[in-house]
């Protein structure tokens, strides 16, 4: 989640850091600090808040050479051990304030390794796990000559003596031109430059300067200068990372006149629901995923299904239950990753494991596929994140395309998630001989056509964002659906939770009398997902029923329905026209008013749309 930049080059190393923690404030988080080498000095500065607080000192400082320092290092804190205070606010220092560290994930064994610390008396500056760190390479280093070589050393020394996940970068005073970097189960990348080289947990930070990348593997130590790029296992054995060319510019990460990434996003999704299709079908009618370590008889062998995810990705794999189930016959559970393992599910090698992560870094996705992979359970991975941990360690992959995605509450990603797990159940299907190539070309012909539908959904959005300033009032929102409305329901009370921190339930419709309607009260509003009457009409028909049921006790029905649906009009107050289109992929059409409403809502409350309180992008601890 934490934010981290490291810079070694000619530019001002204060500059580069700031401009791409800026870059990475979408990840979330609640301080911000900055740590330059200069004349031999170690300069810090740090802040709880937001980074312009930050910015706000470094423009008091009277340290001019913090701005002309060339090396330095940078990080956007999410609390975990110790409060949103600048005492904890990284980087942090060790006791004689030769080094400062910075550090993303969580130090599990950090207790002991204080305890020992302070029985040797170090005293600690912060309530930190990380401060650990700082103080172990500081007595690793005590009585060595600085070098970059010896900083890396240390370094290597350290991470063998550290349990948990982490990301952590360095810098010695006694080594000014270099800064080094360490992984475990956390992103860290290297940005390639000519004369200049950076270190970041996302390449959007160093994008502007440079679009060649080196993703490091697990555990490996990377030392960087200006000039150079050394990599190296824990061990001290070099290594290789994995080089590849960005393919997205740094345009792509600004707002492009929208006054929210999320509004940006919504509107860029017929695009990348169309790149997340784009070259699926081979010469002979195949299915093509990205990368596949299983044989075809791997497939076929297959007797369950575990779709395990985490928020918005958990229900697009709702969704995908009910694709995946009616196209291959295998039956698919979907599981919340957090819970996935602690209940001791029932896997083998006939098990598949489908883990969907928007980052690649999901914790508890990532500790729900090592479990799965330690009961010999094959693994397919859905992911934006070209080389992240999670298709790293799965058996096969399917990459969405979606490129970055920066407000916190994920919307692209969901529209191309869906369409990368219905990817992956024709591919069963095919694979399998439940479905011959022209019934798969068929289903790819419909789900192509999804962009166009998309698009003219986002042309008719004007009386939904008119119904959201009405509102902005409400003390809650309820949503209904019915089989794949249900989870579009959930995800649209996820999104009004996540943005507007109002009370937003979504309920199975049929559900209601069970219990739910018991909140309906005079103009409590309630989103109804309608399917269509030509696919479902039985389910249609139990929907309307239930429409009647909330608005006969008070409710204000919104309504979202298909064109051509005459049935829901007389119990609309306001009804929402979608295209006509396939009953299992109706969530393409169905979500999007429910982002537009949700992000409209949140903004007419006054609240930051992109940044939510206590959420983050990228949810790399457990």
């Amino acid at each position: 989640m934490c934010g981290i930049v490291g810079y070694v080059g000619t530019q001002s190393a204060l500059g580069v850091v700031v401009d791409g923690l800026r870059r990475l404030e979408y990840r979330g988080y609640d301080s911000a600090g900055v740590a330059v080498l200069a004349d031999g000095r170690l300069l810090l500065a740090k802040k709880a808040g937001k980074l312009s607080n930050l910015e706000k000192a470094l423009a008091e400082s009277a340290e001019a050479e913090l701005r002309s320092g060339l090396a330095g290092i940078g990080h956007t804190r999410w609390a975990t051990h110790g409060g949103p205070t600048d005492r904890n606010a990284h980087p942090h220092l060790s006791a004689d304030g030769r080094i400062a560290v910075i550090h993303n994930g969580i130090i599990e064994n950090f207790a002991r390794l204080r305890a020992q610390l302070q029985a040797e008396g170090v005293e600690f500056a912060s309530d930190t796990d990380t401060e650990c760190v700082s103080h172990l390479l500081a007595a690793e280093l005590a009585g060595v000559p600085g070098s970059p070589a010896a900083l890396a050393e240390a370094m290597r020394k350290v991470c063998g003596k550290l349990e948990g996940a982490f990301t952590l970068l360095a810098v010695d005073a006694q080594a000014p031109g270099a800064v080094v970097g360490a992984r475990r189960n956390s992103p860290l990348v290297v940005g390639r430059g000519v004369g200049e080289n950076f270190l970041a947990s996302d390449v959007s930070a160093f994008i502007e300067h440079t679009r060649e990348a080196v993703e490091l593997g697990q555990d490996q130590v990377v030392l960087i200068t200006a000039d150079a790029i050394e990599i190296t296992d824990f061990d001290g054995n070099p290594a290789q990372g994995r080089d590849y060319h960005v393919d997205w510019d740094a345009r792509a990460a600004e707002k492009g006149g929208y006054d929210w990434f999320m509004l940006k996003e919504i509107a860029e999704q017929p695009q990348v629901v169309a790149d997340t299709l784009r070259g699926r079908i081979g010469e002979t009618g195949e299915i093509m995923l990205d990368e596949v370590r299983l044989t075809d008889q791997d497939l076929r062998d297959v007797d369950k299904i575990f779709i395990v995810a985490c928020g918005t990705a958990y229900h697009a794999g709702l969704v995908a239950k009910y694709a995946i189930e009616h196209w291959t016959r295998i039956p698919c559970e979907v599981e919340l990753a957090s819970e996935f393992r602690y209940r001791d599910p029932v896997l083998d090698r006939s098990t598949l494991v489908v883990a969907i992560s928007q980052s690649g870094e999901t914790m508890d996705t990532l500790m729900a596929l090592r479990h799965a992979k330690e009961q010999k359970a094959r693994v397919l991975a859905i992911c934006n994140t070209n080389g992240s941990t999670i298709p790293r360690e799965s058996d096969a992959v399917l990459y969405t395309h979606g490129g970055p995605e920066i407000a916190v509450a994920s919307t692209k990603a969901f529209l191309t998630q869906l369409a990368a797990c219905f990817l992956v159940g024709l591919h069963l299907a095919q694979v399998r001989g439940v479905k011959y190539a022209d019934e798969v070309a068929a289903v790819v012909a419909q789900l192509q056509e999804m962009p166009d539908k998309i698009e003219k959904v986002l042309g008719t959005m004007d009386p939904v964002r008119e119904l959201a300033r009405e509102l902005a009032t409400a003390s809650t929102v309820l949503f209904i659906g019915r089989h794949v409305g249900y989870p579009v329901a959930l995800e649209g009370a996820l999104k009004l939770k996540e943005l507007a921190y109002m009370h937003a339930e979504g309920f199975a419709a049929g559900e209601l009398k069970h219990g739910p309607i018991a909140l309906i009260d005079h103009g409590t509003p309630v989103v109804c997902v309608v399917p269509s009457p030509a696919g479902r009409g039985v389910l249609h028909d139990k929907i309307v029923s239930n429409i009647q049921e909330v608005r006969a006790r008070g409710a204000r029905t919104i309504v979202i329905a298909e064109e051509g649906d005459e049935a829901v009009v007389p119990y609309a107050d306001l009804l929402v026209r979608v295209p006509r289109t396939p009953t299992l992929l109706a969530p393409f059409v169905t979500t999007v008013p429910l982002q537009v409403l949700a992000a409209e809502i949140a903004a007419s409350r006054g609240h930051d749309v992109d940044q939510p309180r206590n959420l983050a992008k990228s949810v790399t601890v457990e």
